[in-house]
């Protein structure tokens, strides 16, 4: 397509309502793009603010003639501000952004070369999360050319992303407009399906995704869950329109029975959601996954959320709560058996598990297939059978820099051991994962390395996904070059891993 040269490269669309402060942030970020401020437009929607912000933006648009402010008034949602922007963006590419959310310096610049050398309709940039979750698996790598059959971006569907504008409006891709939720998974998903190409950029922190502590924004209260249900409804009717039944299809659905049901009924989510709600929540949950799931959607889940899946479609609220108790107590813990200096490269050798209170999570061999243990009684085996989720279980290291919060996953190689629970039922076993690293600081994290960097274990096994924290923080300077290992070595460490591992196990057997 020929852009006419007045025409910007990339338009960011910002819906406004009373950020006060927080736009800060914001408006910095953008003006310290590394992209010149002649290639690309801010088109800010002002939906009806009472504060301070009209005057604030009107000051901004005063100064830079790449912004842009239109007021109007309020909608109450997202939804309107967005879809004018659309209308009155000029870019070739338009970005959704939020008031109170912020770019990385290089954002626009890398995403929109990322988009012109592979001639893509859609870029995610990577996403951090600060108080929020953001996908992780799929910014685990750059994904160029990919689509919902073979990558995780149906992990991905807040609209935060770079759009081809031309795409928008050749399928008038707009946001369900009203008080709604999940309006930008209707949007977002369709986007996916009708997307020539789609890339995904996570070698640079493109976008900074908030939670504030003041749940200011607007879609920060609590969900009726008959709309709420009723809105996530229809993005599983684009995914209909777009597949077929099978395999793509389950996978997809999949999303958001773990992500907008089963989340809502597991560990802390349920136990402080107050009882009246949370029935309703788990009432939604059971019509959904008679109504529109195949069997295939909630079979494919690991067997944790599998057994949540199973409770909720009886309608059992109180065994939900049991495993809900017990699933508080689960958490990683991991151990850096070895850490070695050579110039700027580090040698770790890291140990984990998984351990709910004083125990390890224990899975029993059940006449070869292994089955997940759980504290709720009258479960078919078949809804915790682990065998696969066992055989996949693993543990990456992650190195995360304190300034950013942004992650970086380390080349591992990775093992996981059974061990036998020697207290336990016949057949019983624990897992621990063994992980090995080479960290060159000279060029991890494409040579940005000066800062405050930790090593965390992530254990992935069974539908947990769970960190560790290991060594204190490590400070490193602008040339790469990390501080020396500590002298000292704890004699326990001399001993061999096997050994340190069953004395171990044998403490918390004993507790």
């Amino acid at each position: 397509m020929t852009i006419a040269t007045n025409e910007p490269k990339v338009s960011v669309v910002v819906p406004a309502y009373n950020p006060g402060p927080h736009i800060e942030k914001l408006i910095s970020s953008l003006l310290r793009q590394s992209l010149p401020a002649e290639d690309f437009e801010v088109v800010i929607v002002d939906d009806g603010s009472t504060d301070e912000t009209p005057a604030r933006l009107d000051a901004l648009a005063a100064d830079q003639p790449n912004v842009r402010v239109l007021h109007i008034e309020n909608s109450g949602w997202p939804s309107r501000p967005r879809n004018l922007g659309i209308e009155e963006a000029r870019g070739e590419y338009v970005f959704f952004a939020d008031d109170d959310d912020w770019f990385g310096d290089e954002a626009l610049e890398r995403m929109y070369a990322c988009a012109k050398e592979h001639d893509a309709d859609i870029v995610v940039g990577k996403m951090i999360g600060h108080g929020r979750g953001v996908p992780r698996e799929l910014f685990r790598k750059n994904r160029f050319g990919v689509t919902l059959a073979d990558a995780p971006l149906v992990d991905s569907m807040t609209c935060h992303k770079l759009f081809r504008r031309s795409m928008l409006l050749a399928h008038d891709l707009r946001f369900p407009e009203g008080k709604r939720r999940l309006e930008d998974h209707v949007m977002v998903i369709r986007a996916f399906f009708v997307a020539r190409r789609t890339c995904v950029l996570s070698d640079y922190p493109c976008y900074h995704h908030i939670r504030r502590a003041d749940a200011g924004n607007v879609t920060a209260t609590r969900l009726d869950p008959a709309g709420y249900y009723t809105n996530l409804r229809e993005a599983l009717d684009v995914v209909d329109e777009y597949t077929r039944p099978g395999p793509l299809r389950d996978r997809l659905h999949r999303r958001w029975l773990r992500n907008e049901m089963i989340s809502r009924l597991s560990g802390k989510a349920l136990l402080q959601a107050p009882e009246d709600w949370a029935e309703q929540v788990a009432y939604e949950v059971r019509d959904i996954i008679r109504e529109r799931f195949a069997p295939g959607v909630a079979a494919g889940l690991p067997p944790r959320q599998r057994a949540v899946a199973f409770l909720a479609e009886q309608g059992r609220l109180g065994d939900l709560r049991t495993l809900a108790e017990w699933e508080t107590g689960v958490r990683a813990t991991a151990t850096l058996d070895r850490r070695d200096q050579d110039g700027a490269v580090l040698h770790v050798a890291v140990s984990g598990y998984l351990r709910s209170g004083d125990d390890l999570v224990t899975f029993v061999d059940d006449g070869g297939r292994d089955v997940l243990s759980l504290p709720v009684p009258e479960i078919d085996p078949d809804r915790v059978e682990a065998t696969a989720e066992v055989s996949r279980a693993k543990m990456d290291l992650i190195a995360w820099r304190k300034e950013t919060n942004e992650e970086i996953f380390l080349p591992v190689q990775s093992r996981t051991e059974r061990v036998p629970h020697p207290d336990g039922p016949p057949g019983a076993f624990r897992l621990i994962h063994h992980s090995t690293a080479d960290i060159d600081f000279s060029t991890l994290n494409g040579g940005r390395t000066e800062g405050t960097w930790v090593l965390k274990a992530r254990i992935n096994n069974c539908g947990w996904t769970l960190d560790a924290k290991l060594p204190k923080p490590a400070r490193v300077p602008a040339d790469g070059a990390p501080p020396a290992p500590p002298a000292q070595t704890p004699p326990a460490q001399s001993l061999p891993l096997h050994v340190r591992l069953q004395r171990r196990l044998r403490r918390l057997i004993s507790r």
